[in-house]
């Protein structure tokens, strides 16, 4: 099944997510390789694609896995947590309708 994560960024975390950044991208890099990834990316904490020194306030990951503990348990083992980059994450089941 498909799960969508939620990372919710600390305010002025930009510095720790630059840091994090590699081993969270190698993470999202395995899932890809094994099909399992639908989408990653962050969100821009202003309204532009490359945010600067504004950082981003968090990021969107849909990924399949075999149960929501599995993807909580992944979710949890992720860098930008370790690192104090999230505030706060997510978990919810995810139902793909378009595209097809």
């Amino acid at each position: 099944m498909l799960y969508a994560i939620i990372g919710e960024d600390h305010a002025g975390s930009l510095d720790k997510r630059l840091a994090a950044r590699p081993e969270h991208l190698a993470r999202l890099e395995q899932l890809q390789a094994a099909g399992r990834l639908v989408l990653a990316g962050p969100c821009p904490a202003i309204d532009a694609p490359d945010p600067g020194p504004a950082g981003f306030s968090g990021s969107l990951i849909v990924a399949e896995f075999d149960s929501l503990a599995a993807a909580q348990a992944w979710a949890a083992a992720d860098p930008y947590v370790a690192a104090g980059v999230y505030a706060g994450v997510a978990v919810k089941p995810f139902k793909l309708v378009l595209p097809k």
